[in-house]
């Protein structure tokens, strides 16, 4: 098995190989036709989440070993199943779940495996979809795709995904709201997409690049701004009569979430999504003022992406801009997605 493997934090991905697993028990192993390369993964290369002041996280306290295989928007082929598998057939071709918990803890065993403590998370705790295979421990996780192209269903599993969760944690908006999305980017042009499916509020886009404000509008935004701008706010408060009754932060940094704070009229909500990291100053007597609400989105859960999937495979949910580039130019991606070169997603080919 070839695969493109972290072997030391914040260095370019090396190309190894070792031996093709053998799935056992439910295990299922998927011959990897594609892998979107996500934000997060320079978060991963890297090996830390940045807590400000000085702080991390760092991914090697929480049990990541190098070498590393990253990579979770994965979709394949079932190439060999275990003995106990039940649910697919070799050269099925399928999406696959990746925020997969311990299977073991109370939470698991409720369904509620994004609130697993041990998270066995694909590409991030568990080797991922940077390679020509990869071990996928039960058939449950294995989502249909109908007609998608391969490449786009890939992004499901978490630009999707996560769009998905974060607008339905936005708050029950009605046509009159608006809902402002902060970055656009794979994520937030996912959410775009798929907001008019959650929710009738119309969305206000905001992103520094003209480009991704023209792909914001093309996606169905009904306004776009530069969120850099200084009278961006000012330009913000008219469009949406005084405050959006959400915002939504794909960005995740001080600056791109107090704008979406600011930005709230009183009983908004403020969902950050984002992992640029450092810390967020908000003035206390804003939650009483504003009457507020600040929560957080990571991904989104089994049952979740089955919707979604349903939602696909109607052909309801539009896509999202997506490039194609082999598996052996991941290290350029990644410094592309970086350097914000990147509109829409790229999903790298074995």
């Amino acid at each position: 098995m070839r695969s493109y493997q972290i072997t030391g934090w914040g260095q370019p991905l090396e190309p190894r190989e070792a031996p093709t697993p053998t799935p056992i028990g439910s295990e299922v192993l998927l011959r990897v036709t594609g892998c979107g390369v996500c934000h997060s993964d320079i978060h991963i290369k890297v090996g830390y989440f940045d807590m400000g002041g000085g702080r991390r996280v760092r991914h090697e306290d929480h049990g990541t070993t190098l070498p590393f295989t990253m990579g979770h928007e994965i979709v394949g082929e079932v190439a060999t199943l275990g003995p106990d598998a039940r649910g697919v057939a070799i050269g099925d071709r399928r999406v696959v779940f990746p925020w997969i918990g311990c299977r073991a803890c109370a939470k698991c065993e409720a369904g509620d495996e994004l609130m697993c403590q041990q998270p066995k998370h694909l590409g991030a705790f568990a080797p991922g979809g940077y390679a020509d295979h990869v071990l996928v421990p039960h058939p449950q996780y294995l989502i249909e795709f109908g007609t998608t192209p391969p490449a786009l269903a890939a992004t499901y599993a978490c630009s999707g995904l996560t769009a998905y969760a974060a607008l339905r944690k936005a708050g029950r908006l009605t046509a009159e709201d608006w809902l402002l999305v902060i970055g656009c980017g794979g994520v937030g042009l996912s959410a775009i997409n798929l907001a008019k499916l959650v929710s009738p509020a119309r969305v206000v886009a905001a992103d520094i690049d003209p480009g991704k404000r023209q792909a914001a509008l093309a996606a169905g935004a009904t306004e776009a701004i530069d969120n850099g701008d200084k009278d961006a706010m000012r330009s913000l408060r008219k469009i949406s009569g005084g405050g959006v009754a959400a915002a939504i932060d794909f960005v995740g940094a001080p600056k791109t979430s107090r704008f979406g704070v600011d930005a709230l009229r009183k009983g908004g909500t403020h969902v950050v999504v984002g992992l640029y990291g450092d810390v967020l100053e908000v003035p206390l007597p804003y939650f009483p003022f504003k009457l507020m609400t600040i929560r957080g989105s990571l991904v989104g859960t089994l049952e979740e992406m089955r919707e979604l999937m349903a939602l696909v495979r109607a052909g309801k949910v539009p896509p999202i801009p997506i490039a194609t580039r082999p598996l052996a130019e991941v290290n350029q991606v990644l410094d592309d997605l970086e350097r914000g070169r990147v509109v829409g997603r790229v999903v790298v080919i074995p």
